[in-house]
């Protein structure tokens, strides 16, 4: 495999950000802090996995929407107990948020964790009464490879996934620092763990997909992100112009891969786009 170094540079976060190692200890402690004060539900099964699992955080008020969030990790690395730090914020405002995990490449292909996502939001949506949300204000979202799957579900025709499922079993959709092209991350060293092809690359790319749906979508990038993470985002909005529901690109400024998280963790901008979109009939 040959590698792009210009690519390499644009898509490795990491090495931008030095201080990830930091910023990723804190998401621990306080993710740990959150499961000790803040009512939840732990590895609630979706599918029969090990890694198929999800973390319920409930709000306090009863029959409230859900966020489905995606944790980030480029697909083989991560996990969603180091990012429930994120629901605090939601829950505050009356939130309810899964945290969903997924297995991982290269024990898996990326069809598989696509298809994997998709259970996990038709699992939420069939089991919404028992679980005291509203299914009918489901909203997905993710970080990183995270907002890819976000975008995939949004994606999705979801009565082929099951006769019950409705059109509209999504809500609303916010991708954060996203990925909605895959054809460059074939030229990188990511792909030793992903093995894409183009072809495989090319179906899992939300931007090759049909924008169709109405629901309301935001593709959020950092502002001191690489200029990658800010034409991935740029292309997605164009691909899907077309599509019933508003797709907007939100840039927050001063923030990075990882601090970006903050602007949805606490009262930022993030969590007000959530809080928006949520609001949206």
């Amino acid at each position: 495999m040959t590698i792009d170094v210009h690519l390499e540079a644009q898509y490795n976060a990491r090495a931008a950000v030095p201080e990830h190692v930091e910023i990723q200890a804190d998401w621990q402690r306080r993710s740990e802090r959150l499961r000790a004060t803040r009512d939840c539900k732990l590895d609630l099964a979706y599918g029969d996995g090990e890694r198929h699992k999800l973390d319920l955080f409930t709000a306090d008020a009863s029959n409230g929407p859900l966020q489905m969030f995606l944790h980030g990790g480029y697909w083989q690395r991560g996990d969603r107990r180091a990012n429930h730090f994120v629901a605090e914020g939601l829950c505050a405002h009356g939130v309810n948020v899964a945290m969903v995990g997924y297995d991982l490449c290269p024990s898996v292909t990326l069809d598989d964790i696509v298809a994997q996502t998709r259970a996990a939001l038709a699992w939420l949506w069939r089991n919404a009464d028992a679980l005291g949300f509203d299914a009918g204000r489901i909203q997905v979202c993710g970080h990183s490879a995270g907002g890819h799957l976000a975008a995939m579900l949004m994606a999705t025709h979801w009565p082929g996934q099951g006769a019950d499922l409705p059109v509209d079993a999504i809500h609303s959709g916010l991708a954060i620092s996203g990925l909605y092209q895959l054809e460059p991350l074939r030229h990188t060293s990511l792909n030793e763990a992903l093995a894409m092809d183009a072809e495989t690359a090319t179906r899992n790319s939300p931007a090759s997909l049909p924008g169709t749906g109405s629901a309301p979508f935001t593709a959020a990038v950092g502002g001191l992100e690489s200029a990658e993470f800010h034409r991935q985002a740029a292309t997605l909005a164009e691909r899907w112009r077309d599509r019933s529901g508003a797709v907007d690109i939100l840039n927050v400024p001063g923030t990075n891969h990882f601090t970006i998280l903050e602007q949805l963790a606490r009262q930022g901008v993030l969590l007000e786009r959530a809080l928006a979109l949520l609001e949206q009939q």
